[in-house]
């Protein structure tokens, strides 16, 4: 898998929250129901000065390794978060990130991405690693998804 290693600034995301594992796929389950509720109920629509149309996926608070519980947030970036109702507030922190672009279908390309990199010698950060759903195309089998995994100066 190709990637470079970029510099990010940090970024206010708001969106909804689950905590979560990769044990026994529950995370595949937990995700897709989060993602269901963050662009069907209307949340997405609701969140205020948005900075563009991209969705993140952001993974944070890692309670170890990708082997231990996370939090996972279905979101988008903000210049301010105000009227969040039920929602909530995190950071994505500046840092350097491999950045990785998967090209597919939305939801296989991205399992497939992370069932590879579990494999891959990345020297990651476990702090936030995250999805950036680029939304270039109406057709979900050919999307752009920018991954961008936290990795060790």
């Amino acid at each position: 898998m190709d990637y470079e290693v970029v510099l990010v600034e940090e970024k206010t995301v708001v969106g909804l929250m689950v905590t979560t594992t990769n044990e026994e796929n529950r995370a595949m389950t937990d995700i897709g129901m989060l993602w269901g509720e963050f662009l069907q109920a209307g949340v997405y629509d609701s969140i205020s000065n948005k900075i563009n149309a991209k969705g993140i996926g952001l993974y944070t608070d890692y309670e170890g390794d990708y082997t231990k519980p996370y939090k996972f947030l279905a979101c988008c970036e903000v210049s301010e978060a105000t009227d969040i109702a039920k929602m909530v507030v995190k950071m994505i922190p500046r840092g350097n990130y491999a950045k990785f672009i998967v090209k597919g279908h939305m939801q296989h390309a991205v399992a497939e991405f992370w069932s590879n990199l579990w494999g891959l010698s990345l020297d990651r950060k476990y702090s936030s690693d995250f999805e950036e759903y680029q939304n270039n195309s109406n057709d979900m089998e050919n999307q752009e998804i920018h991954i961008y995994i936290a990795v060790n100066d």
